[in-house]
């Protein structure tokens, strides 16, 4: 591939990890870390090696770029002029974005659809850019039909990402404290007191937390034909960090369904990584990325797509362990 992918935010922790990773995995894969502090860019780029640094501007539609070509954009952060998509757009490349989340998304699936023919637009503004869903698809794949899925993240108070991660939250924060889940087979949006629920760790412990609006509740809903999903997510004090060990980050999933013989199956898995959210999300980019350009079966079709539209599950997870997770 003799064009780069064009990484925005590429200085910052999901960019900067998703960008090594890429290089691990696809050592002549040429990189672009793009961001508007050029220094720290280059920095990046040159522990990279081989990757070039730019400087971009997010309120043009060229991003302030010279025209050298790119095979892909990833917007690892907030874009709120939707300028990443634009340019990948109008070039005909794939755009993969992580920060819209199912608050913000309205805008950018209306302006991937408007040129739907243009490339593959992967929304990935999932917990962990899709890594969650992946896991829990690869643990329903033992049902012959799911009934309920509920999952509860428990993420450190020390591990809540960089400073593009923080205002992620805060933003998704600021439009609403409901939580969004499907019961009964209808998406039902929870006033904040109906929201609340605890957050069961490995080792048992509760955190509170509550139901909050992600893309992962549909993802699930429509990837597993469940009636009922919901997606707990608390924040405080992981078990690894009581231990004196650095910050984890717990994912509990249980299934409620039928075995191929139709009789009642529940299960409950943990995904775990020692090292916190952050390498799961620079994992769900790469895979994504990998994707969209074919490194990985065939190119996707032009239009709109979300992780597990595309990723194979049993890949996600070889790759879940390679990377340090535990699944159990």
């Amino acid at each position: 591939m003799e064009q780069s992918v064009l990484i925005l935010g590429g200085s910052g922790q999901a960019g900067s990890d998703t960008a090594a990773l890429l290089r691990r995995w696809y050592p002549d894969l040429p990189l672009t870390i793009a961001g508007r502090d050029l220094d720290r860019a280059r920095q990046v780029a040159g522990e990279l090696g081989t990757a070039t640094a730019v400087k971009i501007d997010l309120s043009r539609r060229d991003l302030g770029l010279q025209e050298t070509g790119h095979a892909a954009v990833i917007a690892a952060l907030w874009d709120n002029r939707l300028n990443g998509l634009h340019y990948a757009q109008d070039r005909a490349v794939p755009y993969l974005s992580i920060s819209s989340g199912l608050l913000d998304i309205g805008p950018e699936v209306v302006a991937g659809a408007h040129q739907s023919n243009a490339a593959p637009v992967l929304i990935a503004s999932h917990l962990m850019a899709g890594i969650v869903v992946l896991a829990a698809l690869h643990f329903a794949a033992e049902f012959a039909g799911i009934d309920a899925v509920r999952v509860g993240v428990a993420l450190d108070d020390t591990d809540t990402g960089g400073p593009a991660g923080i205002a992620d939250l805060e933003r998704w924060l600021s439009v609403t404290s409901a939580g969004l889940i499907r019961r009964d087979g209808v998406f039902t949006w929870l006033a904040a007191a109906d929201a609340s629920s605890n957050v069961h760790t490995v080792d048992g412990t509760a955190l509170p937390g509550q139901s909050i609006p992600v893309l992962d509740v549909p993802s699930l809903a429509m990837a597993t034909g469940s009636p009922n999903v919901r997606v707990d997510f608390a924040v405080g004090e992981t078990p690894s960090r009581r231990r004196g060990e650095p910050a984890s980050v717990e994912i509990r999933i249980e299934l409620d369904g039928t075995d191929q013989a139709a009789h009642p199956l529940h299960r409950t898995h943990h995904l775990v990584h020692p090292a916190g959210q952050r390498p799961l999300t620079a994992l769900g980019i790469a895979l994504g990325m990998e994707r969209l350009l074919g490194l990985t079966g065939t190119r996707p079709a032009p239009g709109i797509h979300t992780p597990e539209s595309l990723i194979d599950p049993a890949h996600a997870v070889q790759r879940m362990r390679e990377a340090g997770a535990v699944l159990a």
